[in-house]
């Protein structure tokens, strides 16, 4: 456990990516395999599930500090973070635990899951003794479920590419399921995947997927990437990424945040795709009709672990394809894309089933009549075009090695809003205030002008512009809540988002997807801020920008 709260520690002070990629190699290079499994799922994204009530860690830590409940809320307050919290307050360990990664999570924190009281407070008590601050903290994280570093699955793949001498595209390949968590990560599994390549290894097996090719966003014209007649041109859907498998007789279904999703999709399982065959493509809502439903619709069957027939029938799902991965066992990655287009046609073609849509080509003579049909997305419920370069090969991850894709996004949707709450962040800005709730204006029962809020957002900022943001906050604080500030409406900022969509879950009555700040407006007035009625006009495609 100390090696890894220490490379956690190192991982989350720093934004140098060299700095990063040196401890992680560090790191996997002296750990025991058991424990590296381990560290490679979490690093890699994969969730840990919360093993005790946050109520329980604030009951434990309170009495093990000795502190009134008033003291640790206050103390929780100024720091903001509660495993940070608990982890200063307490008080020095009695001896020092030299018991790995692998058996704290297998052993220690795995059993605590749905045990008694008693037994979780008597076990935390006990662990909390011996570790150091850095080693608690961790340890509550893991507990708790909130586990986050700022680390990406590609820098873990090189990090483990370059311990191993291995291609890091086969150790992206060999990544793929790594943290679905169905299965656990075993010091085997971990010494397998930094092993030397072997003959016919890229051949997968079972349900292994394989790793997903993206795209990068084009901020260029397009004129700037040659000829039109270059590029293969589809719909950028709002979907879900997935890869549907058919081998050995049985079917699966992934996500591309690699999480097994077969059976809350049946009727994409039932899709009678022929033995050894993959299909890449966006699993949407789709309704009888030309477009595609909202994406609030499939996130009502995402988190469904189990459907029932009338929710398959109110909101049946489509997977749109366009690329084919393998065909008769064979991984046909390496092919020109214009190859694989022709080849998923003739699949799609011979299933026929509703359930399986080939994602159109879009046909143009030039650049300019290509921009013409593509300001058509919105009302084809879409968020753009993608552009795919005929002669690409299908590769790992977003690199341009064996060909681009090109992601042509249609701009957002933006409204100048309100700053009214702000929270602190994680890591390296726990100290500032960088999560932000913003509201525009609306007219309460008496006609009386109110902030209404709608959004959520912490990216968009530079270090620079959060500072300055904080200082504001922290003068113009009204109350607190818990770890949340309400501040005088003070700060307009206009805010980007992908798509909108009716919501009776949230107050203002719609929910945006990604918001994200797009800019300060310090030329406009608090009282200039846009209206709930400009928000719900974008509902309608009635708001003209």
């Amino acid at each position: 456990m100390r090696e890894f709260a220490r490379l956690y520690a190192e991982l989350d002070e720093t934004t140098s990516t060299s700095r990063k990629l040196a401890a992680l190699q560090a790191y996997f290079s002296s750990a025991l395999p058991e424990n590296a499994a381990w560290a490679v799922y979490f690093l890699a994204g994969g969730k840990p599930r919360q093993a005790v009530p946050t109520k329980l860690l604030r009951e434990y830590a309170t009495e093990a500090a000795v502190l009134d409940t008033w003291l640790f809320d206050e103390a929780y307050h100024a720091v903001g973070d509660l495993a940070e919290t608990i982890a200063l307050i307490l008080p020095a360990p009695g001896h020092v635990s030299e018991i790995g990664l692998a058996e704290w999570v297998e052993q220690r924190i795995a059993p605590l899951r749905g045990a008694a009281p008693e037994a979780i407070r008597s076990a935390l008590l006990g662990y909390w003794d011996e570790l150091e601050t850095r080693e608690r903290f961790l340890l509550i994280k893991l507990i708790g479920g909130g586990f986050r570093v700022g680390v990406s699955k590609l820098l873990v793949t090189r990090a483990l590419s370059a311990i191993a001498a291995v291609d890091s595209k086969l150790i992206a390949q060999r990544l793929m399921g790594w943290t679905d968590g169905k299965v656990s990560p075993t010091g085997a599994g971990f010494l397998k995947l930094i092993s030397e390549e072997s003959d016919g290894e890229h051949a997968l097996r079972g349900g292994q997927p394989y790793p997903f090719f993206l795209a990068h966003p084009l901020q260029a014209a397009p004129a700037t990437l040659g000829d039109v007649s270059d590029w293969l041109v589809e719909w950028k859907y709002d979907g879900m990424r997935a890869q549907l498998l058919r081998r050995d007789g049985s079917t699966w279904l992934w996500s591309r945040g690699e999480e097994l999703i077969t059976e809350r999709f049946p009727e994409l399982a039932r899709i009678a795709l022929p033995e050894g065959c993959v299909i890449d493509g966006e699993i949407l809502i789709w309704q009888p009709g030309d477009t595609p439903s909202p994406f609030a619709d499939l996130q009502k069957r995402m988190g469904r672990k189990t459907v029932s027939n009338k929710l398959l029938a109110e909101l049946p799902a489509a997977l749109v394809a366009y690329d084919v991965l393998e065909l008769d066992g064979v991984d046909i990655r390496h092919l020109p894309q214009h190859e694989r287009r022709a080849l998923l046609e003739t699949v799609v073609e011979s299933i026929a089933d509703p359930a399986l849509r080939l994602s159109p080509r879009i046909t143009a003579g030039s650049w300019d009549e290509l921009a013409l049909i593509r300001q058509q997305s919105r009302a084809r419920g879409v968020e753009g075009m993608m552009l795919k370069a005929v002669t690409a090969a299908y590769g790992v991850g977003r690199t341009k090695d064996v060909g681009t894709w090109w992601k042509w996004k249609i701009d957002p949707f933006s409204v100048d809003a309100v700053l009214i709450y702000a929270q602190a962040g994680h890591g390296r800005r726990a100290s500032l205030y960088t999560d932000y709730t913003f509201a525009v204006w609306d007219d309460d029962e008496n006609g009386q002008r109110k902030l209404v809020p709608f959004a959520k957002a912490y990216s968009g900022l530079t270090d620079a512009e959060i500072g300055k943001v904080d200082a504001v906050i922290r003068k113009t604080t009204v109350e607190k809540f818990g770890p949340v500030r309400s501040v005088k409406p003070t700060l307009v900022f206009e805010i980007g988002f992908e798509g909108i969509a009716a919501s009776s879950r949230h107050k203002a009555g719609i929910a945006v997807r990604f918001p994200r700040i797009l800019r300060q407006r310090d030329d406009k007035a608090i009282a200039d801020a846009d209206t709930l009625d400009t928000l719900k006009a974008l509902l309608t495609g009635r708001h003209e920008s």
